[in-house]
């Protein structure tokens, strides 16, 4: 029996795969994440917050433009943080990187280990694995303008000021940045799902703190997980999502700061309206179900033995399917 034992009284069999197959299933689960800045982050390209004008919401003449929260701002932290607990463990054997397995980020992916099985890599020639966990550009319910801030920097001496030997450092300079209490309504899917794979990455969006640049001073985020939905096809877009719940708040999209409460209310609320709309079968669990099944999750996750317990079931499946698919398909190619 799996670390974690989710109850089919609460996920219907069938949702989850016993292993990662070689070919597609239609087997999806969907993270419904509302995120919430909580202080002043720098999601940015080129030395510009990114942005795109759109519709403000579904039901709306009007356009708005919003900032762009892309994937990778939203994925590669996350991903970070799976790889950081991988290295807590030992999976990874980060202690010896001169061994053939040693798995470096961007460097040199081992291939087998759960990062690399469930969010994919690419090594030139040497193969690649598509990634499961699809993440798309998140944008912000409130507009632009009253989304960001723009403020002067400076770099000091040792003593504290900009000056030294009475010259002036010229080190100034300004940067915007987003404020806080901003939202990105987002959707994180996982493909030809199984139980590990599905807390694996939970666990990472719920222990992620920090996003985009300069993450060491700012770059808080809060990852409010409002459902889950299990469906056997791909579900609503981000954008769509963003504007639905626009069109929800009503008058209070009009207070800035937006309440919490009410973003997160209105998010739960659109829900089945929008995945009626998919054209898939879908179990979607928020509210109650959703607190047991999280409880169930961060019973494992929260608890340092059940933990490493959990990731080393999780290494096993993925060098299981590592070695069943992504190594014998490269053995083949080499012949």
């Amino acid at each position: 029996m799996p670390i974690i034992d989710l109850s089919k009284d609460l996920v219907p069999e069938g949702c989850f795969l016993n292993q990662i197959p070689k070919a597609p299933t239609g087997h999806y689960a969907h993270l419904i994440v509302v995120r919430e800045t909580e202080s002043f982050p720098v999601f940015q390209t080129d030395g510009t917050l990114n942005i795109a004008k759109v519709s403000a919401g579904l039901h709306s003449d009007n356009s708005l433009i919003r900032l762009a929260m892309f994937k990778r701002k939203q994925s590669s932290p996350e991903r970070l943080t799976g790889r950081e607990l991988l290295h807590r463990v030992n999976i990874t054997q980060n202690e010896d990187s001169s061994g053939d397995d040693y798995c470096d980020y961007n460097e040199t992916f081992c291939g087998s280990c759960p990062d690399c099985v469930y969010y994919g890599f690419a090594i030139g020639d040497a193969g690649s694995e598509k990634s499961k966990v699809y993440v798309d550009t998140a944008y912000s319910i409130t507009g632009y303008d009253e989304s960001h801030q723009q403020f002067s920097f400076n770099a000091l001496y040792e003593k504290g000021n900009m000056s030294q030997h009475g010259d002036v450092r010229s080190g100034f300079g300004e940067q915007d940045h987003i404020v806080p209490q901003v939202f990105f309504p987002s959707v994180i899917t996982i493909k030809d799902v199984t139980v590990y794979s599905f807390a694996y990455v939970l666990n990472n969006v719920l222990r992620t703190k920090r996003y985009g640049a300069q993450t060491t001073r700012t770059g808080r985020l809060s990852n409010h997980i409002v459902g889950v939905v299990f469906a056997d096809g791909e579900i609503f877009s981000n954008l769509k999502f963003t504007q639905a719940i626009h069109d929800g708040l009503g008058d209070d999209k009009n207070e800035i700061p937006l309440n919490p409460t009410k973003v997160l209310q209105t998010a739960q609320n659109t829900l089945s309206v929008l995945l009626e709309d998919d054209g898939v079968t879908y179990h979607l669990l928020n509210r109650e179900n959703l607190k047991q099944l999280l409880g169930i999750v961060k019973a494992v996750t929260t608890d340092a033995e059940k933990l490493q317990l959990f990731l080393q079931e999780a290494n096993t499946e993925a060098q299981e399917y590592a070695a069943r698919v992504i190594q014998k398909a490269s053995n083949k190619k080499q012949k």
